[in-house]
């Protein structure tokens, strides 16, 4: 490509999948038609200054030499991880965006009613044709709490609030949020989990969340508890849901995030009663939210403004 193109903002595409790279350059043709988009392997991608990434392949970001800013398309970035190649000292931006926060709280509010309401067993009991009706509990009564009140979190948490659940909230540091409960750090989270009904996982992953869904937490919520999983796979031991799936310690799993996806064919989650899979849709940011906030940050990485949803390097998110 010469001419005019060349001198067009230009983004590489780095995902793991093609037809994801596909998907992603048509949505920057729609919605940011002013930069120009290449994939790796196209001339004038190592000129790039910017990188759009979801699993990039491993050394990918180390063939960019103008690389300036690298830019997830979500609001994830564990994601990186995956390539060792990435240069340090970078800049890594995430999006944030207000409808994918809304998205989540719909989805976490619907399988909280799953399990409050008592739908599981409804469904289990469709496929024997037992006809019984689950106790019922007043909102109040059913005590959810969620970890992580980030900007998806804290959205996630009012909106439970709103509907009348006796809701808490966990994060690493403090936070107050009207008609909720919060514990932060370490050693508030087994107060936070005394007694829950039901688990919300929110949380980034970073070195110390990952595998935090464990035997040892969900000991100390109340038996018979649900969780539901919308972080990563990687916070869940799978293992230990199962034994305390098969203990009666937990009732039940909404999972929508797994260590592996697609979810293999073979994974004893598909089968074993009580748990709910969903293929990682409980929430997504918009295409023109995506384009349009990997663009401006392009235009604010020229100009010399501070990025926005810049990612901490220390924490992880």
């Amino acid at each position: 490509m010469t001419g005019a193109a060349e001198t067009l903002p230009s983004v590489v595409l780095l995902c793991r999948e093609r037809p994801l790279e596909d998907w992603l350059a048509e949505v920057f043709a729609r919605h940011a038609p002013e930069l120009r988009v290449l994939r790796p392997d196209e001339p004038g991608a190592e000129r790039a200054q910017v990188a759009a990434c979801w699993y990039p392949a491993e050394g990918s970001l180390g063939r960019l030499p103008a690389l300036r800013l690298i830019h997830s398309i979500g609001s994830g970035v564990d994601h990186l991880e995956h390539d060792h190649s990435r240069p340090a000292g970078l800049p890594v931006c995430r999006v944030v965006d207000p409808d994918h926060s809304q998205g989540m709280a719909e989805y976490v509010h619907w399988g909280v009613l799953h399990f409050h309401r008592g739908f599981d067993q409804v469904l289990n009991g469709r496929a024997s044709r037992q006809w019984q009706r689950p106790v019922q509990c007043a909102a109040r009564d059913f005590n959810v709490g969620v970890m992580g009140l980030g900007a998806i979190g804290t959205p996630v948490a009012a909106r439970l609030a709103e509907a009348g659940y006796g809701v808490r909230g966990w994060a690493r540091t403090s936070r107050e949020l009207q008609g909720i409960a919060t514990f932060a750090g370490a050693e508030a989270l087994p107060g936070f989990l005394e007694g829950l009904d039901l688990l919300v996982n929110l949380l980034p992953l970073t070195a110390t969340t990952r595998g935090l869904l464990n035997h040892e937490l969900f000991a100390h919520m109340a038996p018979g508890a649900a969780l539901i999983n919308c972080g990563r796979g990687e916070h869940l031991v799978e293992a230990d849901l199962l034994d305390a799936l098969a203990s009666g310690q937990l009732r039940g799993a909404l999972l929508d995030v797994f260590a592996s996806e697609p979810l293999h064919r073979d994974s004893p989650l598909w089968q074993t009663p009580g748990v709910w899979v969903t293929p990682h849709m409980a929430s997504a940011a918009s295409d023109a939210c995506i384009a349009r906030q990997i663009a401006d940050n392009l235009q604010r990485l020229h100009a010399g403004l501070p990025l926005n949803h810049q990612v901490d390097p220390g924490l992880g998110y």
